[in-house]
């Protein structure tokens, strides 16, 4: 098997978490599109030539540096956009404040309506807690819980060490817990 063909099928694979991730961190669908579809490119262009097992692994250290970078490149635009209010030449109107189309259309696929509204109050809750937590806790959580990486491999992503790996992803785990105890069965 070669490896276009493997990368592929891995970036096929994380695609839609990755996207989740991202979502979470940023906060706006289109910024975490680019995200996701810069850490692809950068995963392709220089890292092609690495074993399998590393990709994973790779791709979220790439996903989090350009996270990272995302605040940091918002924290200036915020600024500047103090400055640019306070002198009368802010925008008039955010695009980003659109409401997304494909969001209101049906799904075909419908329970029944009770259990498709607990569903969605259940969903509701949990991503308000995942974006109530703070950036490093909601990220180790992500990494650990949903993308089943190591504690060293999360760590090696989020530039930390494994102790504050640990650390992060049992607050998170406590938070949630208390903040989604209505829902354990």
């Amino acid at each position: 098997m070669d490896k276009p063909q493997a990368m592929d099928r891995f970036l096929a694979s994380v695609e839609r978490r990755a996207y989740c991730i991202a979502n979470m961190a940023v906060g706006n669908r289109e910024d975490a599109l680019d995200l996701v579809q810069e850490t692809m490119i950068k995963l392709v262009d220089q890292y092609l030539h690495k074993p399998e097992p590393e990709w994973p692994a790779l791709f979220h250290t790439i996903l989090q540096s350009k996270i990272r970078d995302f605040y940091r490149r918002e924290r200036v635009r915020k600024r500047w956009r103090v400055w640019l209010d306070r002198f009368g030449f802010g925008d008039e109107q955010d695009p980003h404040d659109a409401p997304d189309p494909l969001s209101q259309a049906p799904d075909p696929n419908l329970q029944e309506p009770q259990v498709e509204i607990d569903n969605h109050r259940g969903m509701e809750r949990l991503n308000s807690a995942l974006q109530g937590l703070p950036p490093r806790q909601q990220q180790a959580f992500l990494l650990r819980a949903w993308e089943g990486l190591s504690t060293d491999e999360t760590a090696r992503a989020m530039g930390i060490s494994n102790g504050s790996v640990k650390t992060h992803y049992a607050r998170a785990r406590a938070v949630l817990q208390q903040e989604l105890q209505d829902y354990q069965s």
